[in-house]
């Protein structure tokens, strides 16, 4: 065999190996399943643990006027979480503690010094339950980040079709607000 046959034959023969590897490398990863986009998985994230911190609340606004809370308490800096802050706009619950000295109860996951809010000297932040600012922009309305005029107007023409299809008054039937009585 001449030379020229034998780098005929190895070219593509060492295209074909360098093939072969990327596959065995590739095909794994490939195969693997997708993160989710969005929020990280709950399972994978450790649980939270109850914590009591006890000193003077502080508020700060940032550029984009959103209005963080935080308490120092043993050399740390906690963040106070208590819900979203566009639920509560100026009515937001930990406001009225600011300045003062407070002992706070929650839950915090390890690692983060970022600390859910239940009680302030004792008393319950918000009602047991699920939160008020849950369900979406269908539940909450316009002071929901996802609302707009446009979304409610769609909603409400499909309520409404869907009420003018069954013949009802309310839709769905039985959970709509009786008017008042003159």
């Amino acid at each position: 065999m001449s030379v020229d046959r034998i780098r005929a034959i190895r070219r593509p023969l060492v295209a074909l190996v360098i093939v072969l590897l990327a596959s065995f490398i590739a095909v794994p990863t490939l195969a693997a399943d997708p993160p989710a986009p969005g929020k990280p998985d709950k399972a994978a994230r450790p649980p939270a643990t109850p914590l009591t911190v006890s000193g003077v609340v502080r508020a700060s606004t940032d550029a984009s006027g959103v209005t963080s809370y935080t308490v120092r308490s043993g050399g740390t800096t906690y963040t106070l979480e208590a819900g979203p802050s566009w639920f509560f706009g100026d009515k937001h619950p930990l406001k009225r503690f600011v300045g003062m000295d407070v002992t706070i109860a929650g839950e915090r996951r390890p690692g983060s010094n970022e600390v859910r809010v239940d009680t302030v000297d004792g008393a319950a932040l918000r009602s047991a339950g699920k939160p008020p600012w849950a369900g979406g922009w269908k539940a909450v309305g316009a002071a929901h980040p996802g609302w707009t005029q446009e979304k409610a107007d769609r909603w409400q023409a499909k309520l409404n079709a869907k009420k003018e299809r069954f013949g009802v008054d309310c839709w769905p039937p039985g959970h709509c607000t009786k008017a008042p009585r003159p």
